[in-house]
């Protein structure tokens, strides 16, 4: 995939999951950092069973607060990692499951989360999804004035 130039789109990326998106997490973190992407772990930091939710809210409130400027959140079907995060103020998460929706959602929302279904989307689609996602930018024209109504 070679290397990613994210500087020119997002300098900070925050990572996050539950318990059921925590290997994938992990893959990915690992992905990004060997490509020379700062990244910042909002956890959990092992296995063990957590509420989806605490962590979506952490991601959220850290790119709320411009700490972070994208996120990536994992849980089993991204899904409840979206609707969490979505209920924060300024958040745009998009559950990306394939090329066309991960870029879709970059172009023409603005999406600043993407929310993956570790259940659901193999690891090396995972890891592609995310590379497009953070190299993908805003088209802003008639989608700015849309997602400033959201």
């Amino acid at each position: 995939m070679g290397n990613i130039k994210l500087n020119n789109i997002f300098k900070t990326v925050c990572i996050g999951s539950d318990h059921a998106g925590y290997k994938l997490k992990e893959v990915i973190k690992n992905y990004l950092v060997d490509k020379n992407v700062s990244v910042f772990d909002i956890g959990p930091y092992d296995s063990q069973s957590v509420d989806y939710p605490v962590f979506a809210k952490k991601l959220g409130n850290r790119i709320k607060s411009k700490k972070s400027e994208a996120g990536i959140l994992v849980c089993g079907s991204g899904t409840g990692m979206a609707i969490s995060a979505n209920k924060i103020k300024t958040i745009r998460a998009a559950v990306c499951y394939n090329l066309r929706s991960t870029r879709l959602s970059r172009q023409h929302n603005n999406a600043n989360i993407i929310a993956l279904g570790s259940r659901l989307t193999k690891k090396a689609l995972s890891l592609k999804l995310v590379e497009v996602f953070l190299k993908t930018k805003f088209e802003g024209g008639r989608h700015l004035r849309r997602v400033k109504k959201i």
